[in-house]
């Protein structure tokens, strides 16, 4: 099982793009040079691709929603909006074309001068537009997904709730512009629609987590019964000589688990891998004793316990919130057992 990212990367002209799954923002700059043609040497900087942000802190990456697209820049590159883009690289496109040819700058008065001509300026407008779409919908099968998604919202705006989470994400990072026009839509009104698909996708992805939180507490709860019924059972082997299974050896100097230590050390996130118990362990050592133990500086320690004691206080949360349930539901069964046995010795 990987610890990787789904995510998109492309060139400042986003004439290339391409996915890649990375853990690091540095390995995303790695791949992208790769997959880009730059020098891997040449230093590069990584923004994001809807609307140039800069991404340069690795815990600002790992908070990011999957399928992210961000763009790699290096010399004098700089971001622009999707739209400008495209009129950049045409522009360019047409200017070489015509440089080509023997009598570029007679050819480029007639035609300007006969589209400004026409319709007041229309017929370029129009051609222009063109030119974009073609460009739009021919340049990524990524661009195809998402047009053919607004056409369908646009037919059907209900068969929003059949869509996939890709899909969902699809439109979230189609240029707004452009689904705008693919919807019929007024600006204003497709940015909500695409902020309100952003919402749901971050509720399922809570939902989601809610769910892992769950089952962790039920098998923290099998493994509570397990160990009282073992502890209530004489052991056949008497009380010494107990071995631990493999890969729960646990470290003399520093006392934690051996698996412990290596996804402290080597894990990214390493406090949503931890049981809720090495949590409690890790959080009361301290700063100082868990220095010690990992080989780390202060901030870095300092900024690993806090995360831990971040997520051991939601578990907790949730767990008390599941023991509520389950006492108001025991109350309830409770109270219904009295009514029958009343209603029982009356009769």
């Amino acid at each position: 099982m990987t610890d990787g990212r789904p995510c998109k990367v492309c060139n400042f002209t986003r004439q290339k793009s391409y996915g890649v799954v990375v853990p690091s923002l540095d390995e995303l700059k790695k791949k992208g040079c790769e997959f880009l043609g730059v020098n891997q040497t040449d230093p590069v900087s990584v923004v994001l691709e809807g609307d140039g942000t800069i991404v340069e802190d690795q815990a600002y990456f790992l908070c990011l929603p999957f399928n992210t697209k961000f763009m790699l820049l290096h010399d004098k590159e700089t971001w622009v909006p999707a739209r400008k883009s495209k009129q950049k690289h045409l522009s360019q496109a047409w200017m070489d074309s015509c440089y080509s040819a023997k009598k570029c700058a007679f050819l480029c008065f007639v035609i300007l001068f006969t589209l400004t001509a026409v319709d007041g300026g229309t017929a370029w407008m129009a051609r222009e537009s063109v030119l974009l779409e073609a460009d739009a919908v021919d340049s990524s099968i990524l661009a195809a997904t998402w047009w053919n998604l607004a056409l369908q919202l646009k037919q059907d705006l209900a068969s929003i709730i059949l869509m996939s989470e890709g899909d969902l994400q699809s439109l979230v990072d189609a240029p707004c512009s452009e689904l705008a026009s693919a919807l019929g839509f007024q600006e204003k009104k497709t940015v909500e629609l695409q902020e309100t698909l952003q919402r749901v996708l971050d509720r399922r992805e809570e939902e989601r987590q809610s769910k892992e939180l769950l089952q962790l507490y039920l098998k923290a709860v099998e493994k509570e019964d397990r160990q009282q019924e073992e502890a209530s059972t004489p052991s056949q082997h008497g009380a010494g000589g107990v071995d631990l299974p493999d890969g729960m050896e646990v470290d003399s100097a520093s006392g934690f688990m051996s698996r412990t230590l290596m996804v402290l050390k080597g894990k990214t996130s390493p406090e949503t891998r931890l049981s809720t118990e090495d949590l409690q362990v890790v959080v009361s050592r301290g700063l100082e004793a868990m220095q010690q133990v990992l080989g780390w500086d202060k901030a870095r320690t300092t900024t690993l316990l806090q995360a831990c004691e971040a997520e051991l206080s939601t578990r907790l949360k949730h767990i008390r919130a599941m023991q509520s349930i389950s006492s108001t539901q025991q109350d309830g069964s409770r109270q219904e057992e009295s009514a029958a046995m009343a209603t029982h010795g009356s009769s």
